[in-house]
């Protein structure tokens, strides 16, 4: 019989514990289940053992402990516990949307991105781009980007997994974008200060490449209506502004 102390299922007490887990399929109380390859592998290189504790999330709501019933060879059984419906999102969805900057430091960007609340991360090419990425090279980065969110979200606690868009040139999306507000970072005297702003529910933030957008993209976003917003005095490197932007927009309150 459950003690009256232990919190029921649906309750919102964070009483899980152990490593958080993503597990990108429907989760339920009381289910014995093999966990998919990446969470299995993840189980195995921390050597845990039959009875060790587990923080499970499959991106829908919530978290649920549970706990390893079996290792294999190659695969982990473990059994769902109770659901606790904890959410840790920010209050206002921001939909982060950039040109995708040189080396690595994408990688960097859609951990920290994660980390602040994201809802989700476009990236673009544009004119001044220095990174070029089309067909299965793209198809890949995608996915390698989609995982580093994944990780970001285990070690902080999110219950709600980002999602990477595909790779898309700037010409071709940013006319069909309709998520809430469309700012547009810009560096220019005549975009609106940040300051003082009335930050929307929901908006999507525009920022871009190495040597921001050509005249004729901003020219551009602008007829599409995005309204260009600057973030200060300074010129932010592109890995810096959005970033900036979105812990100013989802820690400010």
């Amino acid at each position: 019989m459950r003690s009256a102390a232990m919190p029921s299922a649906g309750s919102d007490e964070a009483g899980a514990r152990g490593p958080r887990l993503y597990c990108p399929m429907a989760l339920a109380s009381g289910l014995s289940i093999g966990l998919p390859p990446g969470a299995a592998r993840h189980v195995q290189v921390l050597r845990l053992q039959p009875g060790d504790a587990l923080t499970l999330f499959d991106g829908r709501g919530g978290e649920y402990e549970a706990r390893v019933e079996r290792m294999g060879r190659s695969d982990v059984q473990v059994a769902v516990g109770l659901h606790y419906a904890v959410e840790r999102e920010a209050a206002r969805q921001v939909h982060l949307a950039l040109a995708v900057p040189a080396n690595d430091r994408m990688d960097a960007l859609v951990e920290k991105a994660a980390e602040l609340g994201a809802v989700s991360i476009q990236p673009l090419m544009a004119e001044r781009s220095v990174l070029r990425l089309a067909g299965e090279r793209a198809q890949k980065k995608q996915a390698h980007w989609q995982a580093i969110a994944v990780a970001a979200c285990e070690q902080c606690g999110r219950n709600h997994v980002p999602e990477v868009r595909a790779v898309q040139a700037l010409a071709d999306w940013m006319a069909r974008v309709h998520e809430g507000e469309r700012w547009l970072l810009s560096p220019h005297p005549d975009a609106a200060s940040w300051r003082g702003r009335s930050a929307p529910a929901v908006v999507t933030l525009l920022s871009g490449p190495e040597g921001g957008f050509s005249a004729a993209e901003e020219a551009a976003a602008r007829m599409h209506g995005w309204q260009p917003v600057r973030l200060g005095a300074r010129i932010l490197r592109a890995d810096t502004a959005p970033l900036a932007a979105l812990a100013a927009l989802v820690l400010g309150d």
